[in-house]
């Protein structure tokens, strides 16, 4: 009965779709942690999550149990959280993106922050993507929306990437996790309230096109 109101919300059939979906999720940050306790919280189980980091101080004032596991590697630490995802401690770099077979799965979701690893993604996975940008430096979760990749406004990191998609020729689409704050300080400080948004962000737009479609 655990799931009986979510259920509730998306329906029978799409709930079902929701538990046969397979997830890719890369980054189990700020950002990432929030959107695999949503996922998860919500139904979908069969979940790949890799990062290669671990746990420090810095990271209690955004990521998800990351105050109990100290030291520990992010991915192997969650999945004492939620026992049935997948944890690979790779590092995600344009030669991983090159090798790793990402046509088992339904979705990717972009968490990284990494712009040579971002760029290689789009280019592979475009048509299953779906990609966080700049979440940091900002106060605002109301300013927190999802857009195409070409349609974001007040994002650097977005804007960035979007030159240089443009360099590579790339002509495809994808939806993005932004913010139309404005960044507060040139310093990569980051508040819980807009991280925990984009990630809550991400798993939505994610659960609506797997059930929904």
């Amino acid at each position: 009965m655990k799931h009986v109101r979510t259920k509730l919300v998306f329906g029978e059939d799409a709930f079902e779709k929701l538990q046969n979906a397979k997830i890719l999720l890369l980054g189990v940050g700020g950002v990432g942690s929030f959107c695999l306790d949503c996922l998860y919280r919500s139904g979908v189980h069969d979940i790949t999550i890799v990062d290669f980091d671990r746990y420090d101080l810095s990271n209690q004032n955004r990521q998800m149990h990351s105050e109990a596991h100290e030291g520990e590697l992010k991915v192997e630490a969650l999945r004492t959280h939620y026992p049935e995802v997948i944890a690979l401690a790779d590092k995600i770099t344009p030669e991983w993106v090159e090798t790793f077979d990402f046509e088992p799965y339904d979705l990717i979701l972009d968490a990284i922050d990494d712009m040579r690893a971002k760029l290689a993604l789009v280019q592979k996975c475009y048509p299953k993507l779906i990609s966080a940008v700049g979440s940091a430096k900002r106060l605002d979760p109301t300013k927190v929306e999802v857009r195409s990749i070409w349609k974001t406004e007040g994002d650097p990191f977005a804007s960035k990437l979007r030159n240089e998609l443009r360099k590579r020729k790339f002509k495809g689409d994808f939806s993005c996790i932004c913010s139309s704050e404005l960044p507060r300080i040139k310093e990569k400080g980051s508040f819980v309230g807009v991280t925990g948004t984009f990630g809550l962000a991400m798993c939505s737009l994610a659960l609506r096109k797997i059930g929904l479609k």
